[in-house]
């Protein structure tokens, strides 16, 4: 009876076997496998693109990752992608620049490991790691109509981890700064656990990579901010990724006009894959870009969103919108000594001026549902992937950029 018994799990040990392909397995190993780490509590040593200096090309070497602290988690990170605030930060340009430093916070990965304390998430989960967070105790964690975190809010001037003032990164005993809490340009990476999202396994993670900052940004300005109705109008200030973002948001709502501003007009044919059926280039005319809008829609724009943070495009956003109504979003970022000045009539006449944070999105509750709309192709997110290079090249992403060429850049981790 044994030999038979020993001969029948044979036989379905190797009929199961031929049902999995070589792919199946490197699959159920890479996704699953995980589960069962060995790394758990050890250093890691992996490669990292280091920036050394400001503007000068990021440098791959080997760097250790310590094991995650109390409320941290250790990831894998599969796919990462290149977004203007890496690159401002890159070039100096930010308030206090901070190096050496591993840059990087548009990302997917795989949790390889948990602190202490982390209950909601644990080894093989999808996540995306946020540059901002959600604790899920302070006021705003708790209040229904802001997504701005007292703990865990963005920290550009931060170089270490908030739980010991310490960074996970070292190369021979010398520590290297962590860059918005993610460190993303780095194969493993120690972050927060209130900044990750987690998500459906079955996502393609060198996809939906790109939800964790720029394109979810846009696309909530638009739909949880300006909400447009059906049949509105709406007009989109600035058409880089965020911009097309914000316009893709006008699409799915269903607006029956979407008027692109920029000055490139280069820019145009792009957009119109996002939605944008007009397109007004500012220095085509000879009067305020907001008076030719108005003209062309009776009055005013129903929703206007502003992406470039350029004081005068903010102006023009809220004063095209129409009164009764208009209400103008404001998502780019301006200098911090900038000042924003209009009549106050213009409030008066009953126009609304909104601003946004990462689109009104609580990372660890929203994000999810992003990633859901992706993929019940309600959200399109391939159109927004114009590059991919595999990660000893990522110095080509930051050309791409600076050149002005494509939206987003892949950058995947396993060459």
């Amino acid at each position: 009876m044994y030999k038979r018994l020993g001969s029948l799990v044979s036989h379905s040990y190797a009929h199961f076997s031929k049902l999995l392909t070589q792919k199946h397995f490197r699959f159920i190993h890479s996704e699953i496998g995980p589960t069962m780490s060995t790394t758990s509590g050890l250093v890691i040593p992996c490669k990292a693109a280091i920036a050394w200096e400001a503007g000068k090309p990021l440098v791959i070497e080997q760097v250790e990752v310590a094991p995650p602290q109390a409320m941290e988690v250790r990831i894998k990170i599969k796919y990462t992608s290149l977004c203007h605030t890496d690159l401002y930060f890159w070039e100096a340009k930010g308030q206090n620049p901070l190096f050496p430093r591993i840059f990087g916070h548009e990302a997917a990965g795989v949790v390889e490991s948990v602190g202490e304390g982390v209950s909601d998430l644990q080894v093989g989960d999808h996540v995306l790691p946020v540059f901002t967070g959600e604790c899920g105790d302070c006021r705003h964690c708790k209040s229904e109509e802001s997504n701005m975190c007292d703990l865990l809010r963005i920290n550009t001037d931060r170089g270490v981890m908030l739980n010991d003032g310490k960074s996970r990164f070292s190369i021979s005993g010398t520590p290297i700064n962590h860059f918005l809490g993610t460190s993303t340009f780095s194969e493993y990476t120690v972050v927060h656990s209130g900044c990750l999202a987690k998500i459906s396994p079955l996502a393609p993670l060198d996809k939906v990579c790109i939800l964790s900052c720029g394109i979810s940004t846009g696309l909530g300005a638009t739909l949880n901010v300006a909400k447009p109705k059906k049949g509105s109008t709406v007009a989109v200030f600035g058409l880089g990724a965020v911009g097309l973002a914000a316009a893709e948001g006008a699409r799915i709502a269903g607006a029956s006009r979407i008027i692109g501003i920029d000055l490139n007009p280069k820019r145009y044919e792009e957009a119109k894959k996002f939605g944008v059926t007009e397109f007004v280039n500012p220095k085509d005319h000879d009067r305020p870009v907001q008076e030719v809008i108005a003209e062309m829609t009776n009055g005013g724009v129903d929703r206007s969103i502003e992406c470039t943070g350029n004081i005068n495009a903010m102006i023009s956003a809220f004063e095209c919108v129409h009164d009764g109504w208009g209400v103008a979003v404001l998502v780019g970022v301006p200098n911090k000594d900038a000042v924003f000045m209009t009549k106050p009539i213009n409030v008066l006449n009953e126009r609304t001026l909104k601003g946004t944070f990462f689109g009104n999105y609580k990372p660890r509750t929203d994000l999810p549902s992003v990633v859901d709309m992706y993929m019940n192709k309600k959200l399109e997110v391939e159109k927004f992937i114009t590059h991919r290079v595999p990660f000893s090249d990522i110095n080509k992403a930051f050309e791409y950029m600076l050149k002005g060429e494509g939206l987003r850049c892949i950058i995947s981790m396993e060459e």
